[in-house]
């Protein structure tokens, strides 16, 4: 049963071809709206920071497939600092729930230089949870994930469809600022992951749009694939 204090949403996730992804996207761009974030027709890039305890529970828990489980992560567009959100996603089977807290780029870097005091006398519960997990899981940083997403919302049912493209891994940073960051693309540029969200209920003629039969669902994450790829790197 799901908490009725906390808003959960669906999400699907699916690995989908160059070519579905050209189908698709000729189908929505003339039924539902292009996320007003985007830049250009090709949407926006995310990078992520995210982090794990000392036991990596956000990772065994998910491979292991565990049901209730949470991750923690930093996150900014387009590699700018005018957002730069710490953010908590709890996730129950296919529901998830995400609450964020602004940061400023100072505090990002006090976070990486582990000066936690600025968590524990924050406001925010949100933070006050995240210097409780640093103090006593040792929660720490553990892989930077990068990619370009698209992104189309309908109001109705607060549909979200997004494209994923370009997943990569850091290598050598967890500054998300670091312009000079190598990283490593998970996948050919020949698929990309496609997430669906939506609230109660999606329509159905967003449904019919995206049916397919060489739609191929994953319950992998982002975090969970770029960190199983770098584990690979370090056995070489």
């Amino acid at each position: 049963m799901l908490c009725k204090s906390k808003k959960f949403r669906h999400e699907l996730k699916y690995i989908i071809s160059t070519q579905e992804y050209h189908e698709l996207k000729n189908k929505l761009k003339f039924a539902i709206q292009l996320d007003e974030n985007s830049k250009g027709n090709e949407g926006y890039s995310i990078r992520s920071l995210y982090f794990d305890d000392v036991y990596n529970s956000a990772y065994l828990e998910k491979k292991a497939g565990i049901e209730e489980r949470k991750k923690y992560r930093i996150r900014i567009y387009n590699g700018g600092d005018g957002i730069i959100n710490f953010e908590k996603k709890s996730k129950r089977g296919q529901y998830i729930h995400k609450t964020s807290e602004k940061i400023s780029k100072k505090n990002f870097y006090q976070i990486l230089d582990q000066q936690y005091d600025f968590l524990r006398s924050s406001e925010s519960k949100l933070l006050r949870e995240i210097s409780l997990e640093a103090t006593c899981h040792l929660l720490r940083p553990v892989i930077i994930v990068d990619y370009e997403r698209e992104a189309y919302i309908y109001e109705l049912g607060n549909v979200r469809i997004t494209f994923d493209k370009n997943l990569r891994a850091g290598l050598n940073s967890f500054d998300v600022f670091n312009e000079n960051m190598v990283t490593q693309f998970v996948f050919s540029k020949s698929v990309m992951i496609m997430e669906i969200k939506y609230d109660a209920f999606m329509p159905a003629f967003i449904s019919d749009l995206i049916q397919s039969s060489n739609h191929y669902f994953t319950a992998a994450s982002k975090y969970v694939m770029c960190r199983r790829l770098i584990n690979n790197l370090k056995m070489y």
